[in-house]
């Protein structure tokens, strides 16, 4: 395999990489490489679950999703989800649980995604980086549910997110109900 970078910024790398499949066909892809995120699915005491909403140029428009960010070098996925939660809602969480890990589009992305649950919620104050401009809202898993089914959650880890949790959800109540 050959990789010819062609950018080189602070947190992502794009190159032109020249390989092969396990079967022998040539392949030539343009791929960025990113360190991965952490993806954090806040539910409360209610099982209400946290969503904040911002700008993402790329989509046009503000979208409602889970919090979320970059892993840091040297960073573990919980410490960076643990981090991002506080950063963007205030909140910190003393009961974590791995959900998912997951590819965002292996096609041309390298990004792996972390999906935590974060429960027994402490709220605190948001530290925002300067250029971030996130509004909080609690939501029912039964509305977003309802958003899923409707398309009116469109980003990705979002949508895993809250399809996990309610498959997580649904598994509990069978499991006592038997």
């Amino acid at each position: 395999m050959k990789s010819v970078t062609k950018y080189q910024g602070k947190f992502l790398r794009v190159s032109l990489d020249y390989g092969r499949d396990p079967e022998g066909h040539a392949i030539e892809r343009l791929v960025v490489h990113h360190g991965g995120s952490a993806v954090v699915l806040p539910v409360d005491r209610s099982g209400r679950v946290l969503l904040v909403r911002q700008y993402r140029m790329p989509a046009g428009k503000s979208l409602w999703e889970l919090p979320a960010g970059r892993i840091d070098s040297g960073e573990k996925p919980l410490a960076a989800a643990k981090r991002e939660l506080a950063e963007e809602t205030g909140y910190r969480a003393r009961d974590w649980k791995r959900l998912a890990s997951f590819y965002a589009s292996p096609g041309f992305l390298s990004e792996k995604m972390h999906l935590y649950v974060a429960r027994d919620l402490v709220a605190g104050e948001a530290e925002l980086e300067e250029d971030e401009r996130v509004s909080s809202k609690w939501f029912s898993l039964a509305l977003l549910s309802r958003w899923v089914d409707q398309g009116k959650i469109e980003d990705a880890k979002t949508l895993i997110g809250i399809l996990a949790w309610r498959q997580s959800v649904s598994a509990q109540w069978s499991r006592k109900a038997v």
